[in-house]
């Protein structure tokens, strides 16, 4: 009888599911609506749910009993369900609303995210909406990004104190070496920018490439119904004193859309102009035969930059389930970079102090011409959260480059003794197939199993001319010019198991991925080959403490393969004392990641990580030639690195118009080979850094942003950064005409903290590096919205080459 009483009031307690879709009156999917569970006998709300982006919602743990729903969002009318009973799971009809159409002409969105915002995966910087961001650059914007840190010394991205970042742009990965792929996210301007997403350990659905993480930035694409765009212009300037005059930007951005019940067009179009100026000075000293010389050496560089980019898309959805959409893109391009550099070599042999010293002279331009098309297809099944995706995708990259190198030595009397003229000539040409297919199907109320596969062609064809003026004419360069030719394939497999018991969330995922890769040095006929199958796993484990809290457990493979530039081994001629070399034999390093993390209520998280990478990929093969007194600077494989770091985020509401954003992370790095270059090699060291953005409302339509960042000396590799980074940033804003016109003020770096500063040690390489880039500028920018801004989301896609469109900057 016992066991009977038992039984039945389990039954008894039986929770159930509510599932559906909301649409308008042409059948159009309505996202993110509110939706609100009644309990019929006293009115009272029970639940309360927002639909997801393709309409669809999901009431869970719900008991038996008589119930209505009620459906509200901007631009409808409220809507309310007849009265339903449940007493098992339930998919309910399709709910349509109702437009309304004076609502829609008078009502705008005004709820503001924040500028970092947290989520369950990743890490989203609202740039449209931040004032701090005003006038910035994509390479700036990272640098306030919490945990990120931007290398401009070696032109490189760190997340969490590592490299080996994926950065896509909407979702695309790019093969751009990591000078190029600097060279276009400092062209690219804030005002083309929604959001950047950081994602620290990606699922088995990602490329396995990255093993830091990925960095997503999403370009600006208007979402309304209707027709609507925005015109935004900024100009900005350095406030530095005794600098050249043309350290200037300036930028205009046009975005129009059209949106109706079966289309969606949308385009943008981008012309900006980017300038900057830095001081670099460099130490460093040999010793070879009895003769020991201190180079001291400054370098001056003046960066002219201007870009035009386009953007043309379409969906067409065919049915309430089935949206084909295409895209194109491209951009053009041009960097011109002018340096004057000084190099001051003291001499001493057998006691006798001598004094040389040459100026160089070099400039380079480099026009070069980006592109890219898409074409998808997304089909929604009956099933709820059933859905199949396709992509196709091509991307080419075309970069062309003069460089021209002219210098004077001098002897100790300052009298000109010699003069050499280089000029290098390149091309590179990089083309990019890809295709994949996405399957998610729920196996039950509790289980979603996600499925695909992937295939990629990457051709890189890169050729390099170098001459020098030699009887009055120009000569090639025996040993320095060369025809490199890189081509790669990698095929992918995936799936992903996900299972919600409750007060647990279990996710596991595995990745194949087999790579092919070949790279051809033509002019001496030789050829390295690369074949390997590598495996992904991935784990992801959400335990619910309490209704607030929630602990987060993952862990995930990664793997980072050399680019194009790094394979290629041929010697970049620098200046007479240095030169830049690629190594052919460089392999692929593989990173585990694990992380915990806390969260309560969406706001306060703390993260604990460890990361162990074999084969790490450094600047190792940094050697110099003490006879020669020549540095070679190329990047080898090390035993491993391991990277510890703990992080904590909390916002803090100070008043109603005051709210804070606080990001502190701490990092304990450790890197170490048994035999590096002939001798053991070990090196560690505990770092921090910390973000804090500050946003205060006034009356009137005022706000006011500051955000302060700063990063504590820290290692990496053979490399030590030895001075604390840091920048103070604050921008003003006013609203106009209902908010839709904006005048925005920003000053960025206002005590001019953010310049590097470090050494290299090791065996008889021994160099002192202090690098002044100009990052203290005021921004002004106007922009103006218009048309029916009222949001529905048009979909968001993550194209074939998502994953791509970044390697050849790793």
């Amino acid at each position: 009888m016992t066991c009977l009483l038992v039984w039945g009031t389990s039954f008894a307690q039986k929770l159930h599911t509510i599932t559906g879709k909301i649409v308008d009156e042409k059948a159009v999917v309505v996202p993110f609506a509110v939706v609100q569970l009644l309990n019929i006998s006293d009115t009272s709300k029970v639940k309360m749910v927002a639909a997801d982006i393709d309409g669809g919602y999901r009431i869970e743990q719900v008991k038996d009993g008589n119930y209505a729903l009620s459906i509200s969002i901007v631009g409808f009318k409220t809507k309310k369900t007849e009265r339903f009973v449940l007493n098992d799971d339930l998919e309910l009809p399709t709910i349509k609303m109702e437009s309304n159409a004076k609502q829609l002409n008078e009502v705008s969105v005004s709820v503001k995210k924040p500028y970092v915002e947290h989520q369950i995966d990743k890490t989203v910087l609202n740039v449209e909406n931040s004032i701090v961001s005003t006038g910035s650059t994509a390479l700036e914007l990272l640098e306030k990004a919490p945990g990120v840190q931007v290398d401009k010394q070696n032109e490189r991205i760190l997340l969490n104190n590592k490299s080996g970042v994926m950065v896509m742009i909407d979702g695309k990965n790019n093969f751009l070496s990591s000078a190029d792929l600097a060279v276009y996210l400092s062209n690219l301007n804030s005002s083309q920018i929604a959001t950047i997403e950081i994602i620290t350990n990606p699922s088995s659905k990602y490329d396995a490439a990255g093993t830091a993480g990925i960095i997503n930035i999403k370009l600006k694409k208007n979402k309304a119904f209707g027709t609507n765009g925005s015109v935004s212009s900024t100009y900005r300037n350095a406030i530095t004193a005794n600098l050249p005059r043309n350290i200037y930007g300036s930028d205009l951005n046009f975005n129009i859309n059209n949106r109706n019940e079966k289309w969606n067009f949308y385009s943008n179009a981008n012309a900006s102009k980017n300038n900057n100026f830095s001081n670099l000075f460099l130490e460093r000293t040999t010793s070879s035969d009895g003769l020991q010389s201190a180079f001291n050496q400054n370098f001056q560089k003046i960066y002219t930059g201007s870009r035009l980019a386009a953007k043309l898309g379409a969906d067409y959805y065919a049915n309430e389930r089935t949206t084909i959409g295409i895209m194109v893109d491209g951009s053009t391009s041009t960097r011109k970079l002018d340096n004057f550099s000084q190099t001051f070599i003291n001499e001493i042999r057998s006691g006798v102090t001598s004094n040389n010293s040459l100026q160089l002279n070099s400039d380079a331009n480099t026009p070069n011409k980006n592109y890219s098309a898409n074409f998808n297809i997304k089909h929604d099944f009956k099933k709820e959260g059933a859905s199949l995706n396709f992509d196709a995708d091509y991307s080419g990259f075309n970069y062309t480059g003069v460089e021209n190198f002219n210098t004077d030595f001098y002897n100790e009397n300052g009298m000109l003794n010699n003069q050499t003229f280089i000029r290098n000539d390149s091309k590179t040409d990089i083309n990019i197939f890809a295709s994949k297919i996405d399957f998610t199907w729920p196996i039950s109320k509790t289980t979603k199993l996600e499925t695909g596969l992937k295939t990629s062609f990457v051709k890189t064809d890169n050729d390099f001319l170098s001459s020098a003026f030699l009887n009055n004419e120009w000569q090639n360069i025996a040993g320095q010019s060369n025809h490199f030719i890189y081509k790669e394939n990698v095929n992918a497999a995936y799936a992903n198991l996900s299972k919600d018991l409750g007060k647990w969330q279990i996710q596991a995922g595995l990745r194949a991925e087999h790579t092919h890769a070949t790279g051809a040095l033509i002019t001496n006929n030789t050829e390295a080959d690369q074949k390997y199958l590598s495996l992904f796993p991935t784990v992801f484990i959400n335990q619910k403490i309490s209704k607030n809290s929630n602990l987060r457990y993952t862990y995930g493979r990664r793997i980072d393969r050399p680019n194009y530039q790094q394979l290629n081994p041929f010697n970049f001629y620098m200046d007479p004392y240095t030169i830049q070399q690629g190594n052919p034999y460089l392999k692929p390093q593989f990173t585990n990641n694990f992380e915990v993390s806390y969260s309560y209520k969406s706001g306060l998280s703390l993260s604990l990580g460890y990361s162990k990478v074999k084969d790490l990929i450094l600047d190792s093969k940094t050697a110099q030639n003490d006879s020669t007194r020549i540095v070679t600077v190329g990047q080898g494989n090390i035993g491993s690195g391991e990277y510890y770091s703990a992080g904590l985020y909390f916002p803090l509401a100070v008043a109603k118009w005051w709210n804070l954003q606080n990001n502190f992370n701490l990092f304990y790095n450790k890197f170490n080979d048994n035999n590096l270059e002939g001798a053991p090699f070990e090196l560690s060291k505990l770092s921090y850094n910390f973000n804090i953005t500050s946003s205060i409302t006034l009356p009137a339509d005022w706000t006011i942003e500051t955000n302060f960042w700063l990063n504590s000396p820290r290692v990496r590799g053979l490399e030590k950064t030895t001075i604390y980074q840091y920048a103070l940033n604050t921008g003003l804003q006013k609203s106009f005409l209902n908010k839709s016109l904006k005048l925005k003020l920003n000053i960025d770096d206002i005590f001019a903290t953010n310049y590097w500063k470090g050494t290299l040690n090791y065996q008889n390489v021994n160099l002192r590096v202090q690098n002044n880039y100009i990052n203290r500028r005021v921004s002004f920018n106007i922009s103006y919205s218009f048309g029916n801004q009222n949001v529905k989301s048009a979909r968001s896609r993550n194209t074939a080459t998502e994953e791509m469109k970044n390697r050849a900057g790793g």
